[in-house]
């Protein structure tokens, strides 16, 4: 596909990368990514991707916008206070890049439609702030065998991991089971500092960008974790385990289940 005249005055400045070119970006014009979660990680994973150039991005989520979201969620103004999130999130996105096919979807990520919905696309994105919808998009990518960027934040600290469905280690390798709900902290709980699901939705919308482009190294088998309040990075090395329940070699999760409510920080 050829690079029109105004894709080149709109992504100039990544045209130019050697490592993506145009070859990178009509890549990117034809990928599909799905965005589960339109709240503090999922606001810059979506800025990111549609000024990007990412040809279509489908936004998932449920909630309306809430006057405590403004301090982290930055898609959002007080004008869009009691409005959908994901209808906001794509009117402003669609403003923004209107090259870009943005889809939103006003329901909650449940397992009767994530088989269909993670299939239509190449990379799927978690958003999210609870573990229920977390292990869900896992277990769909990996059945699906398509990619998952996962990214997670709390206080001032966050992780970030990708998963290539099938083929690397996924979240169940390294947490089997979802925690008991009574030990579980959200964000409203323990707090976040606006900028943490900034850093991880960046590093969340780079790792998607790499994927559809097919430049660098992904968080394949790779475990980063993030601390704000020392600004500091660590990796840590994650294998894939023989006996995970969904991508080992026998599997006990072969079709999607529900497994609670879930939300977007």
């Amino acid at each position: 596909m050829r690079i029109s005249g105004r894709e080149r005055g709109r992504y100039d400045c990544q045209l130019v990368l050697p490592e993506l070119g145009e070859r990178g970006q009509a890549a990117l014009r034809a990928g599909r990514v799905l965005v589960v979660g339109a709240g503090g990680l999922g606001a810059p994973v979506l800025l990111y991707l549609v000024a990007a150039g990412v040809g279509h991005v489908t936004v998932v989520d449920d909630d309306v916008v809430e006057l405590s979201n403004l301090q982290r969620q930055v898609l959002y103004t007080t004008d869009d206070l009691g409005q959908p999130k994901a209808e906001r999130a794509a009117a402003r996105l669609r403003a923004m890049n209107p090259e870009v096919t943005v889809t939103a979807v006003t329901e909650r990520f449940r397992a009767a439609t994530a088989a269909a919905l993670v299939a239509a696309h190449d990379v799927v994105v978690t958003a999210v702030d609870n573990f229920p919808t977390r292990y869900l998009l896992n277990d769909a990518c990996v059945l699906a065998r398509r990619t998952l960027v996962d990214g997670a934040v709390l206080r001032t600290s966050g992780l970030a991991m990708t998963v290539k469905g099938g083929e690397t280690a996924c979240y169940r390798c390294l947490f089997p089971e979802p925690p008991p709900p009574a030990g579980v902290v959200s964000c409203a709980e323990a707090g976040i500092l606006g900028p943490v699901p900034g850093v991880i939705g960046a590093v969340q919308a780079l790792e998607a960008i790499k994927v559809l482009a097919g430049v660098g190294q992904p968080l394949y088998g790779r475990l980063l974790q993030f601390d704000g309040a020392a600004m500091t990075f660590t990796e840590v090395a994650v294998a894939r385990d023989p006996g995970c329940p969904v991508c080992g070699r026998r599997p006990t999760i072969t079709a999607l289940r529900d497994l609670d409510d879930g939300g977007a920080c």
